[in-house]
Order: structure tokens, then C-alpha cells, then sequence
């Protein structure tokens, strides 16, 4: 009933392979993750942005008219009667 097989012995001795490798794995592409991660974060802090590029900011200024907040560079009409802004 409970007897060692040369089939129960190859399935056990496959079983515990596959899961030995497995886990080794698992544990390569963590460790690649990881490495790369690394990498992301030393890149940013060398340049300050991902992939080295400069951030895009706007100086913004406020509308007289309505009191929202527009970009300086090439504010536009906000749609009221009475806005300093071309269309």
C-alpha cells in the first residue's frame, strides 16, 4: 500500500526538480527586475527626469476678466464677452 515504486520515485524526484528550477527561476527575474529598477532610479537621479529629458513647464499668469489661471506663452479667449485674449 504505501510501497516505493520506481514510478512514485521518477514523479517525487521530477516533482521537487520542477520546483527547485522553478524557483530559480523566479529568483533570476526578480533579481532582473531589481537590477533594472536600480538602473531607473540611478537614471533619475544623474539627470532628474526619466530617460533624461526636461520636464515642460509653463509660466502661468492670471486672466484680468474671469480669474483663472492661463499659460503665459499664448494665453487664449476663455469665451466670456469681455476677455482680453484672441481666439
Amino acid at each position: 500500500m504505501f510501497g516505493f515504486s520506481l514510478p512514485k520515485l521518477l514523479f517525487t524526484a521530477l516533482a521537487i526538480a520542477a520546483v527547485w528550477y522553478g524557483f530559480k527561476w523566479l529568483g533570476r527575474v526578480q533579481a532582473r527586475q531589481k537590477e533594472l529598477a536600480r538602473e531607473r532610479a540611478r537614471r533619475m537621479k544623474d539627470t532628474g527626469t526619466p530617460r533624461g529629458r526636461a520636464p515642460e513647464v509653463e509660466d502661468m499668469m492670471e486672466c484680468p476678466t474671469c480669474g483663472a489661471f492661463v499659460a503665459a506663452s499664448g494665453p487664449r479667449n476663455c469665451g466670456k464677452t469681455d476677455c482680453p485674449y484672441p481666439e
